[in-house]
């Protein structure tokens, strides 16, 4: 299940803009956690690959044609896709079940644990990397996240094993990353285009 990973800090702004989308995230598990409980632990790896799939493709959609039909949007199909993500990181440690097998306590608690250990994985990234995601767009956020999902798709075609690749978690990891960064990104670009029609 991964390496032990070191904690360096990331730089503030980004430390505590990333702590409060996953606050946000946390609250949305916590309250369909309370609705219908982990209903998830009956999803297989392969079957939850696909959600977040879907809501990629349905992000990269509205990306290029610009309509929606749909009342959820692109911010909300992000935070599908971080939740969805820690979800599969539970899947991979604890296997699917067919029942309802996990509380809600530790349902929240092994969220909590990924959401931690996929931070320090940001922080050491951002470190390494000078965070290069700023000067990125969000366009090509999605993008990397549909790659990463062929990778998962190989991967798990070829029953999870990889000879010199990162494997599942890794790559859930860094879909998970790159949709917080995604998020950032457009709340930052909000508050500017706001700030701009205080001017």
């Amino acid at each position: 299940m991964g390496g032990k990973l070191k904690s360096v800090a990331a730089k503030p702004d980004t430390e505590t803009a990333y702590r409060a989308i996953m606050a946000e995230c946390r609250r949305l598990y916590a309250a369909k956690m309370q609705d219908y409980g982990p209903a998830w632990r009956i999803l297989r790896p392969s079957s939850l690959t696909d959600q977040i799939l879907i809501k990629a493709r349905r992000i990269r959609t509205l990306q290029v044609e610009k309509d929606q039909k749909v009342a959820d949007g692109i911010r909300e199909e992000f935070i599908g896709i971080i939740n969805y993500a820690i979800i599969s990181m539970i899947q991979l440690e604890f296997g699917w079940s067919d029942r309802i097998d996990m509380g809600k306590e530790q349902a929240l608690e092994r969220y909590d644990h990924y959401t931690e250990a996929t931070f320090r994985l940001m922080c050491d990234k951002n470190h390494d990397y000078g965070e290069a995601w700023r000067e990125m767009r969000v366009d090509s956020l999605t993008d990397i996240i549909l790659m990463k999902l062929m990778r998962v798709k190989q991967i798990e075609d070829h029953d999870g094993k990889t000879c010199v690749s990162e494997g599942l978690e890794a790559n859930y990891m860094d879909m998970m990353n790159y949709a917080v960064f995604a998020l950032i990104t457009m709340a930052e670009a909000g508050r500017a285009e706001a700030d701009k029609t205080v001017e």
